[in-house]
């Protein structure tokens, strides 16, 4: 008994310095930093037109921002699981108001300013098609007849469902990362081996949250942008400033509605018979490293939908930003213009 108490206590020892001492490295100054962004005044992340629009009972919260001088057309950002408004990186959203595109960002249900789904029920939960229903709802109170639908992960499947449910009112999709139906039988899925990989990388991270407080959980941002990305493709500063906005202005993260959209996106069934009659332009991203959403569900998505074009990242998971953020914007808003020539010829 007594060696098996010795070998559990060291095992629990290495774990804890694993956690500890582990991790990616932060960039330089990133302390220093992260303390300058918390003792200033932070700088307004919401520029633009807001407001809510009411959708099954629920109001969904958005932001509108114009770019200098006319403008080309509309751009409406689907965040992926999870994720609120503030997810879309400033960068992203400047490359489309750079082009000349309106761009429209909200907080899917359940995140953000939105409502969150408190009397949610397992036995009776929103599909992917009633989120789609929300998008409809922002276009509504915003009075856009028709937007280029740019949707990343579970973005793309709520993009899917309102091209399917309003072709008269997509003008364009581009789908990052996605799929027309996760529970695929034909399509590797998210494997044990990435669900148990992910966990073991993710330990230590749970150091931030452990020591709580503002500065550590920006660092947990931070972190996570790291792994992906290596730090030089971070602007640790603006990171930092989002990060801290969410926290101190919006309600942080809603990890009950993460789940509800996790539910969501499995019981919402396969659009690919659907999507076989889809006349939408539509740009396909998908990373060729992708294991929480395999490559094969892009590469079909590819297929399925009529003169669909794609773009596959070599070498690239499921990670949003990319590195190369620039390429990528110029791809998405060349794909934008393509669409609107078509439609004006």
């Amino acid at each position: 008994m007594f060696p098996l108490l010795v070998g559990l206590l060291i095992f629990l020892a290495a774990v804890l310095i694993f956690i500890f001492i582990g991790g990616p490295k932060l960039p330089p100054d990133t302390d220093a930093i992260i303390d300058e962004v918390i003792n200033s005044e932070l700088p307004e992340m919401i520029v633009g037109e807001t407001g809510f629009a009411s959708s099954d009972g629920l109001s969904i919260w958005y932001e509108r921002l114009s770019p200098e001088g006319s403008s080309k057309g509309v751009v409406l950002l689907l965040m992926g699981m999870g994720g609120n408004a503030l997810f879309w990186p400033p960068k992203f959203m400047r490359g489309f108001l750079e082009a000349g595109y309106q761009v429209i960002r909200y907080d899917h249900r359940g995140t953000g300013m939105s409502d969150w789904v408190e009397n949610w029920d397992r036995k009776n939960p929103y599909a992917v098609a009633d989120m789609a229903r929300d998008v409809v709802a922002v276009l509504d109170a915003l009075q856009v007849e028709r937007a280029h639908l740019v949707g990343l992960s579970m973005g793309g499947m709520v993009a899917q469902e309102l091209a399917i449910q309003q072709p008269a009112r997509t003008a364009s999709l581009t789908l990052m990362m996605s799929s027309g139906f996760v529970g695929d039988p034909d399509l590797p899925s998210l494997s044990t081996r990435y669900f148990v990989g992910s966990a073991i990388k993710g330990l230590p991270l749970l150091k931030y949250r452990w020591l709580g407080g503002e500065k550590n959980l920006i660092k947990e941002i931070i972190a996570k942008h790291v792994a992906a990305l290596g730090y030089n493709q971070l602007d640790v500063r603006e990171q930092a400033e989002v990060v801290l906005y969410g926290l101190r202005r919006r309600r942080g993260i809603n990890l009950r509605g993460a789940m509800q959209h996790f539910t969501a996106v499995t019981i919402s069934g396969s659009r690919h018979e659907k999507l076989k009659l889809l006349n939408v332009p539509t740009l396909i991203i998908h990373g060729t490293a992708d294991q929480m959403m395999p490559v094969e569900h892009g590469r079909k998505l590819a297929a399925t939908i009529p003169n669909a074009k794609a773009l596959w990242l070599e070498g690239l998971g499921h990670i949003f930003p990319v590195p190369d953020m620039a390429k990528l914007i110029k791809n998405i808003t060349d794909h934008l213009e393509a669409a609107d020539s078509a439609k004006s010829g």
